[in-house]
């Protein structure tokens, strides 16, 4: 796919998806949130470190998922954005995020440079739509896919059941995800 094809095909899917995100209900983020938890809970028992994010808006939500993370011994990073990428710090409680001037969450802690994500065991990325190819669709600002580049490092996706579709556009900078972590349970992909 030439490249402003695909850049015009992916501004036009998300803002689809962006749309049937902001019309389901505040209980069904919940229910999505908690299933999502189980799911990883279940699929990576004893991890080291994992790179994950707090999830806001009408994303899935991510905090059960990371107080799972965290009680079951790993040492959770989320990002803090400088700039054009992303930095890392540790996770140590939701009430201690702060809100960034992007509107994300992000922890106070000491910062620990963007090559603390090389030392990740597996690094747990927002999207907005994943195709059977681990084609990612994200909201178009290329932090992660600059992040990840050359990392090696295992990759899943967080979507909703329905945002796990049978193809995303894709561009030759776009990191493959390696699986899909739904309410409907983890797929790899």
């Amino acid at each position: 796919m030439r490249c402003s094809h695909a850049m015009e095909a992916k501004r036009l899917l998300r803002s689809r998806l962006m749309s049937v995100r902001a019309a389901r209900s505040a209980t069904d983020r919940v229910a999505a949130g908690q299933l999502i938890a189980a799911h990883a809970s279940a699929a990576w028992p004893g991890l080291g470190t994992v790179a994950a994010y707090a999830a806001v808006d009408t994303e899935p939500p991510t905090r059960a998922l990371l107080d799972a993370l965290r009680r079951a011994g790993a040492q959770v990073l989320l990002p803090i954005v400088v700039r054009d990428e992303l930095d890392w710090a540790g996770y140590d409680g939701w009430e201690r995020l702060v809100v960034s001037s992007y509107g994300l969450l992000e922890p106070a802690g000491p910062r620990l440079g963007p090559a603390a994500l090389a030392g990740a065991d597996l690094v747990v990325v927002p999207a907005l739509a994943v195709d059977v190819a681990g084609h990612r669709l994200g909201r178009g600002r290329g932090f992660y896919d600059r992040a990840l580049a050359g990392t090696g490092t295992t990759t899943v996706a967080v979507v909703f059941d329905d945002e796990l579709i049978d193809e995303v556009p894709a561009e030759a900078h776009d990191v493959p995800m390696a699986a899909v972590l739904r309410p409907g349970g983890l797929l790899r992909l």
